[in-house]
């Protein structure tokens, strides 16, 4: 039991790195065109981070049980991904880049649980029809697919939305422009902050409750005192007081903030005015919305990066500093691998250790 305590305190863990790491993919824009001051910015964003946290549970479920087959998953199991998860965001939040914390977890998850099954690829839940309404469900369509699509739709909607914007205000002074869009602008990233909420708070939520069904499948919470019964989950369901656990750590994760990759995503890669901040943090926060309907763990660091980038090439495209997105591009295309291969050999060096202490 306590060690499923302990394993509950590291997703937590990994739910606030995810706040301070991903505070920026919410409040970069804002910031870089000084509507708003980096603090109003940061209170802005961990209330709305943890409002958007308790608007549902279809990307948890997602991420409890639609990617893995459950039976090969152990508090270990947990434990590795979360570990190659936070390792990984740690890295890249330091060097600056902003990397996925949803593909972190994804791909950790995956690879714990290969190992856990041995090498046996089955495990991983490719694809497969929703008994209740047909949808396709799997790693391939809730995570691969939009993978790809929404980093392209952020692109191509955000620059859209800025050329209609463009045309629609033309004959406006770029004065008014910029005060009718500083004012605009905290609208758009106040919905960017609860989308960003919705989805991303929601895949430690999956975590936490596969883990609680997990330790009670297992009989690991057969001798709980009367006050931990809560504890006790005998099916797959996430509970309001793991919504509300998790929407407080991110929400505090979100205050700390995340200046180094502000930088990176308001300033370095394209210079932005208050009119694009709008354009790309709307063009974000309606894709994240429509993928959390449907149960998609997106990315919020692709989206808005990519609608950054959309919006910025209406400037001309050599305002987009593509060396320093084609770092970015790299370090999103590694995330899962990457997190899959640390997760993976974490978990099959203490299954080694398990087996060489059973021998003694």
């Amino acid at each position: 039991m306590l060690a499923t305590l302990a394993i509950i305190l590291i997703a937590l863990a990994f739910e606030y790195i995810n706040g301070f790491h991903d505070t920026a993919n919410a409040i970069a824009t804002v910031v870089s065109t000084k509507a708003l001051t980096p603090r109003q910015a940061v209170i802005m964003a961990a209330i709305l981070n943890f409002l958007g946290a308790l608007a549902g549970v279809s990307v948890a479920t997602t991420i409890g049980r639609g990617l893995v087959d459950t039976t090969f998953v152990t508090n270990q199991t947990i434990l590795c991904a979360l570990m190659g998860a936070i390792a990984w965001n740690l890295v890249t939040w330091w060097v600056g880049l902003p990397s996925s914390s949803s593909h972190a977890l994804i791909g950790g998850l995956c690879g714990a649980t290969l190992a856990s099954a041995h090498g046996n690829w089955n495990v991983i839940i490719w694809s497969i029809a929703n008994p209740a309404n047909g949808e396709k469900e799997g790693l391939w369509h809730k995570v691969v697919i939009p993978m790809f699509m929404s980093p392209v739709l952020g692109m191509v909607f955000g620059f859209l939305l800025m050329g209609l914007l463009l045309i629609t205000l033309q004959k406006l002074t770029p004065r008014i422009i910029n005060l009718l869009f500083g004012k605009l602008q905290v609208l758009s990233a106040s919905f960017m902050g609860f989308s960003h909420g919705t989805n991303d708070a929601q895949k430690t939520m999956g975590i936490i409750a596969l883990m609680l069904f997990t330790a009670t499948k297992t009989g690991d919470f057969d001798s709980l005192p009367p006050g931990l019964h809560f504890l006790h989950t005998p099916q797959f369901e996430i509970a309001i007081w793991i919504k509300l656990l998790c929407a407080l750590t991110m929400a505090a994760g979100t205050a700390a903030g995340g200046w180094r990759i502000i930088r990176t995503l308001g300033h370095k890669m394209v210079r932005l005015q208050p009119i694009h901040g709008f354009a790309a943090e709307t063009t974000a926060a309606t894709i994240i919305q429509v993928a959390t309907h449907f149960g998609i763990p997106l990315s919020t660091t692709h989206v808005i990066s990519t609608s950054i980038m959309g919006v910025g090439a209406t400037k001309r495209l050599s305002a987009v500093k593509w060396g320093l997105v084609g770092r970015m591009v790299w370090t999103w295309v590694l995330t899962i691998p990457g997190t899959a291969f640390m997760a993976y050999w974490l978990e099959r060096f203490l299954l080694f250790l398990q087996r060489m202490a059973a021998g003694f």
